[in-house]
C-alpha cells in the first residue's frame, strides 16, 4: 500500500509562486524592491558571516530593540520570523483548525488560504468592492465558526488601501473570541499613521504584521515582524522553529531598520515611479486602481487581452504576474522595478492598447 499524506494535506494545493520564465530575466512579478537594501545592511551582513558558526539569537534581541525605537512600539510585543509568511502560518496554526473558519476577503494574500488548509480550517472570503476591502461585507460573513479574520491593508494583489478607522471599526464590531490579523507587509507605502492599529495588539485579540521584504529590500533575507500580545505570542513560540532567522539576516535587518532615511528615500523613489507608470497606463486607456504598495494592478477588458499583454511583455523579457489564481484572469499585477524597465513596459502596453480594440 503506497504511503499517503494526511487527508487534508492531500486535498490542498501548493502555494503558487510566479511563473518567472527563467531567473535570468528581469521580473516584475514578485513585488521585490526596485532598489537594493541599505549599504549599511549589506555591510552588516558581510561582517556577520564571520559568526555563521554560531546559532543566531533566538529572541532577536537587537532587532526587537531597533524595531521598537524606529516604530515607537512596545518591545515586548514584538515577534520576528522568517518572513511575515511564517508569522501568518504560525498564527493560523495556533488559533484555527478543523471545524473553524479563517475569514478573509476576495483578494487577500493567498498564502493565508494555504496556511488554513494546512491545519484543516475552512477558508472563507468576504466580497471586496472596487478592489477594496469592505468592512461591512466582512462583518456580514461572520459565523459562529469564525476564529480568525485576516485583512491585508494595503492589499495584495490589488494595491488598494482603506482607512485605518475602518479597521478600528472592524475590531470594535468583532466578537472578543475572534482574532483579527492585519497584514501590513506594504505598510511603509501607506502614509496613514499606524499607531492606532499598533495599539490594538496590546488588547490580546489583534495582531499586526510587517515585513522587511518590500520597503527595506530584504526579500532574500526572509525577515518579518509583528505585534502580539503576550498570551498570543506564547502560543506562537510553541510552534515557531527555533533560530529561524539566520545570523546574517538578523544583522542586515538591524542595520536596515536603523537606516530609516534610506528606507524612506527608497519608498519615495518607488512611489514616484509607480505613480508615473500608473498614470501612463491610464492615459493609454487601462483601468489601474490607486496603489499604496510597490506594484500596480492593471485590469483589461477580458482575460484574453490580459494574456496577450502578458505574452507581449514576456516576449520582451519582462515577467509580470497573472492573477487567474485570485479569480482575476482579466488582470495583471506589475511590480515597480527600475525606471528603464518600467518605461519599456509602458511602451509595450501602450502600443498593444493602440493595436487592439478592447
Amino acid at each position: 500500500m503506497p504511503l499517503k499524506a494526511a487527508a487534508h494535506i492531500e486535498a490542498m494545493s501548493a502555494f503558487a509562486l510566479a511563473n518567472f520564465g527563467g531567473y535570468d530575466q528581469p521580473t516584475l512579478a514578485q513585488n521585490e524592491s526596485a532598489f537594493p537594501p541599505s549599504p549599511k545592511a549589506i555591510e552588516a551582513g558581510r561582517d556577520a558571516t564571520a559568526r555563521s558558526h554560531l546559532y543566531p539569537d533566538p529572541d532577536w534581541t537587537l532587532l526587537r530593540d531597533a524595531i521598537a525605537r524606529a516604530y515607537g512600539v512596545e518591545r515586548d510585543l514584538i515577534l520576528c520570523g522568517a518572513g511575515s509568511m511564517e508569522l501568518i502560518a504560525c498564527t493560523i496554526a495556533a488559533f484555527a483548525g478543523p471545524g473553524t473558519d479563517v475569514l478573509a476577503t476576495d483578494y487577500a494574500y493567498n498564502f493565508a488560504a494555504s496556511a488554513a488548509a494546512r491545519v484543516g480550517a475552512a477558508y472563507v472570503k468576504a466580497r471586496e468592492h472596487g478592489f477594496e476591502v469592505s468592512i461591512d461585507a466582512v462583518l456580514a460573513a461572520l459565523t459562529p465558526a469564525t476564529r480568525i479574520v485576516f485583512v491585508c491593508n494595503p492589499g495584495n494583489p490589488t494595491g488598494t488601501c482603506i482607512k485605518n478607522t475602518e479597521l478600528l471599526r472592524l475590531r470594535a464590531a468583532l466578537p472578543g473570541d475572534v482574532l483579527l490579523m492585519i497584514d501590513q507587509a506594504y505598510g511603509e507605502f501607506d502614509d496613514q499613521d499606524p499607531h492606532a492599529l499598533f495599539a490594538l495588539a496590546g488588547r490580546g485579540d489583534t495582531v499586526v504584521l510587517r515585513s522587511l521584504s518590500k520597503a527595506y529590500g530584504l526579500a532574500g533575507a526572509r525577515i518579518g515582524w509583528g505585534l502580539f500580545a503576550p498570551q498570543i505570542a506564547a502560543e506562537l513560540r510553541k510552534i515557531q522553529n527555533s533560530n529561524q532567522v539566520s545570523t546574517v539576516s538578523l544583522a542586515m535587518a538591524v542595520a536596515a531598520i536603523e537606516d530609516q532615511a534610506y528606507m524612506r528615500a527608497a519608498v519615495a523613489r518607488t512611489s514616484d515611479i509607480r505613480d508615473r507608470f500608473a498614470q501612463g497606463l491610464r492615459t493609454a486607456g487601462y483601468e489601474v486602481p490607486e496603489s499604496r504598495t510597490n506594484f500596480v494592478l492593471v485590469r483589461f477588458a477580458e482575460a484574453a487581452a490580459a494574456a496577450a499583454a502578458d505574452n507581449a511583455l514576456r516576449g520582451a523579457g519582462i515577467v509580470v504576474r497573472g492573477l487567474a489564481g485570485y479569480g482575476l484572469a482579466d488582470c495583471l499585477r506589475i511590480t515597480i522595478g527600475p525606471q528603464d524597465v518600467m518605461d519599456r513596459a509602458l511602451r509595450i502596453l501602450t502600443a498593444l492598447r493602440g493595436r487592439l480594440c478592447w
